[in-house]
């Protein structure tokens, strides 16, 4: 149901329709799946205080794929390297959709297809509707300049709400520590704006136990993190910070920006 939908709506757009924020989903399959949050919240809640957020994380990875199987897939920017890995221990074989927004650093890129040939997950590339080339011709170069939420819109939100059409869970690499607005963010919870379960293995993750899952399990990261990017996005809107910065104040400089859309 959710993927007919999403089908009609990206026609929609295509058309110059407006887009549908939340599918309509059958009210059997919303309570069902309202309940598997339940029992996954449940599942974290009788790990006890004495397990760690990465050992959270990983029981949360893989209560979903037991409990979803084909329908969960990971969101993946190439920027949570850890989650992808800790994915491909715990959910082996599982969907990790990459958007391909056509403005990625080639080190991004690399790393899609590194992690792809080696990796027991499955790597499912999405593309927006336009090409940046069409995208250009219809609203000028370099709308990421000039209307950075409406490129957002067009090449990372569009292609995601379409790509998880065939999901009932997804999973993000999204942490508290990113920024103010995901402080509040649960471990398993639910995605009010998709009518789906939505997982967040890494959600209560520190810098350091993200430093020390990478050192005691040779992650593959993206290159781009020897040069200074501690955020990574569209290559022209980001840039390198300074050792202690924040690290998403490398995203959209100068701009009243902080989120791409993806989450809010």
């Amino acid at each position: 149901m959710r993927a007919s939908l999403l089908a009609e709506n990206a026609r929609s757009q295509r058309n110059g329709g407006t887009a549908m924020t939340t599918p309509a989903v059958d009210e059997r399959d919303l309570i069902a799946l309202r309940n598997a949050v339940e029992r996954g919240q449940a599942l974290l809640a009788n790990l006890g205080l004495k397990s760690t957020p990465i050992e959270q994380a990983g029981v949360a990875l893989a209560w979903a794929h037991e409990e979803f199987g084909e329908r969960f897939a990971v969101a993946s920017s190439m920027g949570d390297e850890a989650l992808v890995h800790l994915a491909s221990q715990q959910a082996p074989g599982v969907d990790v959709v990459f958007l391909d927004t056509g403005y990625h650093f080639a080190e991004t890129i690399g790393l899609r297809d590194a992690i792809g040939s080696t990796s027991n997950v499955r790597m499912k590339t999405v593309l927006p509707l336009l090409s940046v080339s069409e995208q250009d011709a219809e609203y000028g170069p370099k709308l990421h300049d000039r209307d950075p939420d409406k490129c957002c819109a067009m090449r990372k939100v569009e292609p995601l709400e379409r790509a998880l059409g065939s999901y009932d869970a997804w999973a993000t690499g999204m942490r508290r520590v990113d920024a103010p607005t995901r402080s509040d963010i649960e471990v398993i919870g639910w995605d009010t704006k998709r009518n789906m379960v939505k997982v967040n293995p890494l959600a209560a993750w520190s810098d350091d136990d993200v430093d020390t899952y990478v050192a005691e399990n040779g992650v593959l990261l993206n290159p781009l993190r020897q040069l200074g990017y501690a955020s990574i996005g569209c290559e022209p809107c980001t840039r390198a910070v300074a050792p202690g910065d924040d690290p998403r104040s490398g995203r959209w400089v100068g701009l009243d920006k902080t989120e791409c859309g993806l989450h809010t």
